[in-house]
């Protein structure tokens, strides 16, 4: 999202670093680096100045998200829907 916060970014200081810039288990998922291309999934990233809950709390607000659709519309039929990426979260806790 551009907003700075990865880890030396100009806002990561005072904002702290995003917990999808750091979240390394979605590395390399539609490309991106560490959870970066996958934040919808991420609890506890901050969007539109507010620190976004769970998954459940934040999703209709990410589907609706110019980035979101920009990943999905890029990946194509390579696009890994929210719920196979909430079923690795899940497959990686046990």
């Amino acid at each position: 999202m551009e907003c700075g916060r990865e880890p030396g970014g100009e806002n990561a200081e005072t904002l702290g670093i995003c917990p999808a810039a750091k979240d390394e288990r979605f590395d390399t998922v539609h490309g991106g680096k560490n959870a970066g291309r996958a934040c919808w999934v991420i609890a506890g990233t901050f969007c539109e100045n507010t620190v976004q809950g769970t998954f459940a709390l934040k999703y209709r607000d990410c589907s609706s998200c110019r980035f979101f659709r920009q990943v999905k519309s890029e990946e194509g039929s390579e696009y890994q829907t929210s719920l196979v990426l909430l079923k690795q979260l899940k497959a990686l806790k046990r």
